[in-house]
């Protein structure tokens, strides 16, 4: 019976590649002299279904900070919140987190 030894095989991504590949992307909401509060509230609750505390808590980071994280995933799950954010007229960006 012939046997065979195992067969090494180099990755196509070295193990920083690898790293970079498998971080979340996040969306990121910023703050802007236009929307109210509450509307930027009611966009979380209703977009995200976050419930009214998370939601409040994210306008004020936005508020307060300047931009707040409200989401995080793959890079085309993140692109479609900006975009959603886009429609419902908030700023918003994606970038590795």
């Amino acid at each position: 019976m012939a046997t065979t030894s195992p067969v090494e095989v180099e990755p196509d991504l070295t193990p920083d590649e690898i790293t970079l590949v498998s971080k979340p992307w996040v969306t990121i909401v910023w703050n802007d002299p236009v929307n109210l509060m509450s509307y930027v509230t009611y966009v979380f609750r209703t977009y995200f279904g976050y419930d009214k505390k998370k939601a409040e808590k994210l306008m004020l980071e936005v508020h307060h900070d300047g931009r707040s994280v409200v989401s995080n995933g793959s890079r085309e799950e993140m692109e479609r919140d900006v975009q959603a954010m886009h429609e419902y007229g908030l700023w918003a960006t994606l970038e590795r987190q």
